[in-house]
C-alpha cells in the first residue's frame, strides 16, 4: 500500500473516532448537569445517589465499563444484545460495527458526564453566597438569578479543566478497539496483521495531534472570549 492509501485506510477509522467524540460530548455536556445539581441537593438520598455512581463512575477504568456495558447485558438477559444490533444494522442499512459503536458511546457518555458534573459542581459552588442575595435583593428568583448572573461566571470557570477533559477525550476513543470497533488504532492494528505494516501504528499520533491542535487553538479562543468576567 502507498503512503496515500494507508492515510485513506486510517482516515475511515478516524471518522469513527471523531463520531464517538462528537457524539459523547453532545449527551455528556448537558447530562452532566442534573448529575451536578443532584449531586448538591437538600436531599439526602438523592445527593448520596448521586456521589456514589459518580464515585463509581470515576473509579472504575473506561476500559472495563466498556465492556459492561457490551456484555453485561448479554449475560443478564442471555441475550447477546448489542450483537443483534450489530447484525440488524448490517443485514438492513449495511452498517457496521453499529452495535458496538452504540455500547462505546453509552459508556462514554456516562462517563464523561460524571466527570463533567464534577466541574460543574466545583464551578457552581465556587460563585459566592454575596452574589445570589444581591439577586434576591433586586428581587430575582433563583432559577433567574442562576441563568442571568451565575450561569456565564460558571462557564468561564469551568472551561480550562472542561478543555482538559475534551481534549482527553479524543484519545480516549482509542479505547473503542477494545471491542474490535473499527477506530483508528483498530485499522492501524489491522494493516500491522495483514500487511506486516507497522508504521502506521505511529503514524496514527500525527492524525491524534492534529485534531488535539485544531481544540487547543478552538478552546483557546473560547477562553479567551470569556475572560471578560475575570475580576
Amino acid at each position: 500500500m502507498t503512503f496515500l492509501e494507508v492515510t485513506a485506510f486510517l482516515f475511515d477509522g478516524f471518522l469513527i473516532s471523531l463520531l464517538i467524540f462528537g457524539v459523547t460530548l453532545l449527551c455528556a455536556v448537558p447530562l452532566g448537569l442534573p448529575i451536578a445539581f443532584c449531586s448538591m441537593s437538600r436531599i439526602k438520598a438523592i445527593k448520596a445517589i448521586s456521589k456514589v455512581i459518580v464515585w463509581i463512575v470515576r473509579g472504575i477504568p473506561l476500559m472495563l465499563q466498556i465492556f459492561i456495558i457490551y456484555y453485561v447485558p448479554g449475560l443478564l438477559f442471555d441475550t447477546p444484545i448489542f450483537s443483534q444490533l450489530d447484525r440488524y444494522f448490517f443485514i438492513h442499512y449495511s452498517i457496521k460495527d453499529a452495535g458496538r459503536i452504540i455500547a462505546v458511546l453509552i459508556a462514554f457518555s456516562i462517563n464523561y458526564a460524571c466527570y463533567f458534573s464534577e466541574i460543574y459542581r466545583g464551578g457552581i459552588e465556587s460563585i459566592s453566597k454575596g452574589q445570589y442575595e444581591a439577586g434576591y435583593v433586586l428581587g430575582l428568583t433563583k432559577p433567574q438569578i442562576f441563568r442571568h448572573i451565575v450561569l456565564k461566571q460558571v462557564i468561564q470557570r469551568i472551561v480550562p479543566p472542561m478543555s482538559n477533559e475534551i481534549i482527553t477525550l479524543i484519545k480516549d476513543t482509542a479505547l473503542a478497539n477494545c471491542i474490535i470497533v473499527c477506530e483508528i488504532i483498530k485499522q492501524a492494528k489491522e494493516l500491522a496483521a495483514t500487511k506486516a505494516m507497522v508504521w502506521p501504528l505511529f503514524y496514527t499520533g500525527v492524525f491524534y495531534l492534529v485534531f488535539v491542535g485544531f481544540l487547543t487553538i478552538l478552546l483557546g479562543r473560547v477562553e479567551k472570549k470569556l475572560s471578560y468576567f475575570r475580576s
